[in-house]
């Protein structure tokens, strides 16, 4: 079993979304799936019915009502994006600048609205299209771009750890060990205890992987083809996994889980139009509906 939809849904959206939302800075969620293409999904701390979109232009904040606002002032290509774990007010992200190239990693103090080069990055500046902040340690962050890149300064200076699994997808930081690494790749999902170096199976199924997310309460979430949603709390040894939620018409791309974890906010693919949509569930995974639509 394959997952190739998740490795090229991006270059088939692109061509058929290049226009973009242009010059729009108010829309909804199902609007924007049909004009641009959604890279990361993240909870709001100190809103449980808001979530953010990185997307292919621009950073937007929308809501469980379905209403999104543009936050960004440039419409910049958000390839990698990430909040700080503790402090609501940092949002880091990667990506392309609107003119073309790299952004190298990137960081806002003001909720998203602007954005200054932190790093390039080594052999940079880097395009991360997987990143994220130790929950463990928020000075500690991960990338992939020519390797797999690792800051212990909080995103100022980087360095090469070790090579990224085949077919990754996703990659996410433990809440438990800032060293702990888990990876969403083609072959399933993986786990890393020394900071990328060396991985082995965090869960047994061999099919691919899509999504992985730690959440700040310590368990881990993640989005398995032929099985669904599953989740574990994150421990040394082999991972006691709970199916969350199964039944799905496609596959989760990006998922979210808003402090306490009942309220989870997932980016959705359908493989048959390669469409996206972001589905909420207010039951801890176990029921979802679309943004914007009854649950």
């Amino acid at each position: 079993m394959r997952l190739p939809a998740v490795l090229v849904a991006a270059a088939t959206v692109f061509g058929a979304i290049a226009a973009g939302p242009a010059g729009a800075t108010q829309s909804t969620v199902d609007a924007l799936a049909g004009t641009t293409h959604f890279h990361g999904i993240a909870a709001v701390r100190d809103d449980p019915s808001a979530f953010y979109l990185a997307t292919h232009h621009g950073l937007w904040r929308a809501g469980t009502d379905g209403r999104a606002e543009l936050l960004s002032e440039r419409r910049d290509d958000f390839m990698g994006f990430t909040p700080h774990p503790t402090d609501s007010s940092i949002l880091f992200a990667s990506g392309h600048p609107a003119g073309g190239g790299n952004l190298g990693v990137i960081v806002s103090t003001d909720r998203g609205r602007t954005w200054r080069r932190l790093s390039g990055g080594v052999r940079g500046p880097v395009d991360f299209h997987q990143m994220d902040v130790s929950k463990a340690d928020p000075t500690v962050m991960y990338g992939v771009h020519g390797g797999l890149q690792r800051s212990g300064d909080g995103g100022r200076s980087w360095s090469v750890t070790g090579s990224p699994p085949q077919g990754l997808i996703a990659i996410a930081a433990s809440a438990r060990d800032a060293d702990t690494l888990y990876a969403a790749t083609q072959g399933g999902l993986l786990r890393s205890g020394d900071g990328g170096r060396s991985w082995g199976r965090a869960h047994p199924s061999p099919n691919p992987a899509s999504v992985v997310h730690v959440a700040a309460d310590g368990r881990v979430y993640a989005f398995l083809l032929g099985t669904g949603l599953v989740r574990a709390a994150d421990a040394p040894g082999a991972l006691s996994w709970q199916v969350v939620s199964g039944g799905f018409d496609g596959y989760l791309m990006h998922l979210a889980v808003a402090a306490g974890g009942r309220r989870l906010f997932a980016v959705a693919m359908d493989p048959r139009t390669r469409r996206q949509s972001v589905t909420v569930s207010v039951d801890g995974g176990a029921s979802w509906g679309k943004a914007g639509g009854r649950r």
